[in-house]
């Protein structure tokens, strides 16, 4: 019987792997976020701030279909035969809605298990073209109305007693954050998708975008003689994950980054009280695309139209710039040096392929 159910698991190309569910999964939900959710704030901002109307319209339709987004990218993930891909337009935007604040973490959960189901009775029968989509639709919408609200509270709980514990103990928090935000992003997981699952903004939001600038500045600067103005722009602007198997093969690479983290996450919280009241998502994205830098802006600006700011000082156009370039760049160089002095940390060590 095990071998059997075993044979079908693998006809059916479903892999029960922390892998698949938490890496390939996982990335690809944050690609869904980016190409729905962010791309739409990022349109809103400017059309907002040019005054294009049409711009933000689109920034709002793109951002609406978020779930359907993140269900589709997951189930492609998942390598979901067409049918399938298709039916999770419907899951995903049912479990987002459902799981309100936390409605990426529940979205990442049901879709996964819809996908599966739907591979699972994929081309069973003569009348493929009806039992599939039922499946994935029903067991997907059945699963987001019993757990998807529930699942959606427990992660805006996680995110609110983050954002609490920062606001109270805003120079050891920021430490914490920064340098596990930081790590989320380099690592083959995507710290993206954490902070929105978790919903993380404000003082915390600022120490996640710290920790992730730390990371993609601060390597492409330490590795700037091997990889050149090629690795600033693929690391410094795209992402610090290309130098994971790098630190596979040396570990000691990743701890001047890490060192950087644990200074300008508390650095942006004590000292520039520097916020992310923007999109969840771009607490995680540091300076890709600018992502997280375009987050911070807008933030402001929703703060300075609610009533809760001011306005948009030249202090905090400092704490930004300085948090998400200038002190990575001079920090983790400085952090690099006893670590080529004693050998540990050799040319080419850094060296993209």
């Amino acid at each position: 019987m095990k071998k059997n159910s075993q044979g079908f698991l693998a006809r059916k190309n479903i892999v029960i792997s922390a892998r698949r569910y938490g890496i390939d999964a996982l990335g690809a939900m944050a690609q869904g976020l980016f190409a729905s959710l962010l791309i739409g704030t990022i349109l809103n901002t400017l059309g907002t701030q040019l005054g294009i109307q049409p711009l933000v319209d689109v920034g709002g339709f793109a951002s609406s279909m978020s779930g359907a987004a993140m269900a589709v990218a997951i189930g492609y993930a998942l390598q979901a035969p067409p049918l399938v891909l298709f039916s999770l337009v419907t899951v995903g935007t049912a479990a987002n809605q459902m799981g309100g604040a936390g409605g990426p973490l529940a979205v990442l959960f049901i879709a996964i298990i819809a996908s599966e189901l739907g591979k699972a009775v994929s081309k069973e029968t003569r009348i493929d073209i009806l039992v599939t989509p039922l499946v994935t639709i029903l067991s997907g919408v059945g699963l987001a109305s019993l757990v998807a609200p529930a699942i959606g509270k427990a992660a805006s709980s996680v995110g609110a007693i983050i954002m609490w514990a920062t606001d109270l103990q805003p120079f050891l928090m920021g430490i914490i954050v920064s340098v596990i935000v930081g790590i989320a992003l380099t690592l083959p997981i995507s710290s993206a998708a954490i902070c929105a699952a978790l919903g993380l903004t404000g003082l915390a939001g600022g120490a996640a975008v710290a920790g992730c600038c730390a990371q993609m500045v601060g390597f492409a600067v330490m590795s700037f003689k091997e990889n050149k103005w090629g690795g600033i722009v693929s690391q410094g602007i795209g992402t610090s994950m290309l130098q994971m198997g790098n630190i596979v093969k040396n570990p000691f690479i990743w701890i001047p980054p890490i060192l950087s983290a644990a200074v300008t996450g508390p650095v942006a919280t004590c000292l520039f009280h520097l916020q992310m009241n923007g999109s969840p998502v771009s607490s995680g994205m540091g300076t890709c695309g600018l992502v997280g830098q375009i987050g911070v802006y807008a933030g402001w600006v929703a703060d300075v139209a609610a009533g809760t700011k001011a306005g948009i000082t030249a202090m905090d156009w400092i704490g930004l710039i300085l948090i998400s370039f200038i002190l990575p760049a001079i920090l983790t160089p400085l952090f690099a040096v006893p670590f080529r002095k004693a050998g540990l940390i050799k040319d080419g060590d850094m060296k993209l392929d």
